[in-house]
């Protein structure tokens, strides 16, 4: 029989030289298993007298005791130590700025965000938005707004043509927003008064112009609209999304071939250090067309001009949204930098309204 006194000793050493739990369950299972040396006396019991059994069994039980005793006093100091070590490995530095969620760190794109405020402030003055399909045909997108076939006018628009269908006609990437204008005067009686936000496209690329870009167009038919009324929605419109008091206007002769007569507007300006400011200065900037619509255009959409009169413009959302917000370069618009994005966008919760300001 093994001296237990010794087997305690060598145990008690085992259990303290383990250097982790899983070192200290192997000490476990070689004391204490099935068959492990303390449990090796224990089935040996059978075999004494009863006497020297019972004598034998009780010395087995209390080293048995002993041993748990100290594994589980081992396996506590363990455990708090191997605490400890995570611990030290799992610092949080508090001086580092919290994650935003979501919500927080996404933006508007800018050209988003000019939309809304186009459709704040021309809502306020009652107009609806009307939309139609960026792939339209020649007939819309030209013919019924007075490009004849084989007109020079065409040629002011570089346009993407699709290969020629079954009937020999070709569809058309639409070069402006107009052919929503014949749309809307196709399918609704006047009065009409709606804008017309969208993407156009055009065989172009520099600083200031890319092959997508978006425009708004607006158009008001009605028995007596005139150009007075063209006059005070523009200047409203412009004192509104550039957010000043008062600006001058100045709106000269040009050639469209869907209006007649045509004007270009330029706004009173003032450029300093790289910035334009609207409402001062004695500079002019171009911003815009518009006229009074062709009387063939109405006849083409089924209205009789000597019954109705309308007028219409248009201008470019990327373009005034360089000027509000002091972006340089159009092509950046479409790069897809978040960093662009982070700069210029706009938070997801400041929604434009008049009253609160449209810009936030």
């Amino acid at each position: 029989m093994p001296d237990l006194a010794n087997l305690q000793t060598q145990i008690l050493e085992h259990i303290a030289k383990a250097h982790d739990e899983a070192a200290l369950e192997a000490v476990r299972v070689a004391a204490l298993g099935k068959k492990g040396s303390i449990s090796a006396l224990l089935s040996g019991l059978g075999t004494m007298a009863p006497d020297a059994r019972k004598e034998r069994g009780a010395a087995v039980n209390a080293l048995k005791e002993i041993v748990a005793d100290a594994l589980a006093a081992r396996r506590a100091i363990l455990k708090d130590a191997a605490l400890a070590a995570r611990l030290k490995e799992e610092t949080v530095d508090l001086t580092l700025p919290v994650r935003s969620h979501g919500i927080e760190a996404g933006r508007i794109h800018p050209v988003s965000q000019v939309m809304d405020e186009l459709a704040v402030i021309f809502a306020d003055m009652g107009f609806a938005i009307a939309e139609g399909p960026d792939i339209e045909s020649d007939d819309y997108n030209f013919t019924k707004l007075n490009f004849p076939p084989d007109h020079p006018a065409r040629d002011m628009h570089d346009t993407f043509f699709f290969n020629p269908g079954p009937d020999g006609t070709r569809k058309v990437l639409r070069t402006h927003t107009s052919p929503v204008q014949v749309r809307t005067m196709l399918t609704q009686k006047p009065p009409i008064r709606v804008i017309i936000p969208g993407r156009t496209y055009r065989c172009d690329s520099d600083q200031t112009h890319t092959p997508m870009f978006h425009q708004v167009e607006g158009l008001v038919i009605d028995r007596s609209a005139h150009l007075g009324h063209l006059k005070w929605i523009l200047e409203e419109f412009c004192k509104a999304f550039f957010e000043v008091q008062d600006v001058k206007m100045r709106f000269r002769p040009s050639y469209f071939p869907f209006t007649e007569p045509s004007m270009e507007v330029d706004i009173q300006c003032a450029r300093k250090g790289g910035e334009v400011r609207f409402g001062e200065g004695e500079d002019w900037l171009e911003i815009l067309g518009c006229g009074m619509v062709h009387p063939n255009v109405l006849r083409n959409c089924g209205l009789d001009p000597d019954v109705y009169q309308g007028f219409a413009w248009g201008l470019g959302i990327d373009r005034i949204a360089m000027l509000k917000y002091g972006m340089p370069d159009l092509r950046a618009f479409f790069e897809a930098d978040v960093r662009w994005l982070n700069h210029y966008g706009f938070r997801p919760l400041d929604m434009p309204s008049l009253i609160g300001g449209l810009s936030g």
